[in-house]
């Protein structure tokens, strides 16, 4: 059973994916939250991946051994990084976008694989001006298969 609560923000959470697509400007198939579980407002959230053998990636990485690339684990976590960011500022991606801007300290501890539900922890670490510097934790059932601090830039978008 799903327990709704509201935030501190006025957000009604769990997130779905119709609130989700409010908060990032990716799309099928580079979307890779399908919901929000906790936020805390310039301090963390908490998001879930559900991995399946449906993704496109899979046909080819590897199809007889089928296994998340550790790029997109990365990517999952800093888009929500993304939506803790945009919900933080109160802003949209229809006005800015956060733009990958350094990776540090990536490591990988095991396979993520068809079947999983990854777990995705981010925590701010520093906001200065439009740069967003995380730490996100991928994991499943409860074990790290993933960290990385990752810093973004924000930027308005061109009209």
């Amino acid at each position: 059973m799903t327990i709704i609560s509201e935030n501190e923000a006025g957000i009604k959470l769990p997130l779905y994916i119709n609130d989700i697509v409010q908060y990032l400007p990716h799309r099928y198939p580079f979307l890779l939250i399908d919901k929000v579980i906790d936020i805390e407002l310039n301090h963390s959230i908490v998001a879930l991946k559900n991995v399946t053998i449906n993704e496109p990636f899979f046909t080819g990485h590897f199809p007889e051994q089928a296994v998340m690339p550790g790029v997109l684990i990365i990517e999952a976590l800093a888009q929500a990084g993304g939506i803790l960011a945009y919900i933080s500022t109160k802003t949209k991606p229809t006005e800015y976008l956060f733009y990958l801007a350094s990776l540090e300290r990536a490591k990988f501890k095991q396979m993520v694989l068809p079947g999983d539900s990854l777990h995705l922890h981010v925590k701010l670490i520093a906001n200065k001006g439009s740069f967003w510097k995380i730490h996100g934790e991928a994991k499943v059932d409860g074990n790290l298969v993933c960290s990385v601090d990752i810093l973004s830039a924000m930027r308005k978008r061109e009209s």
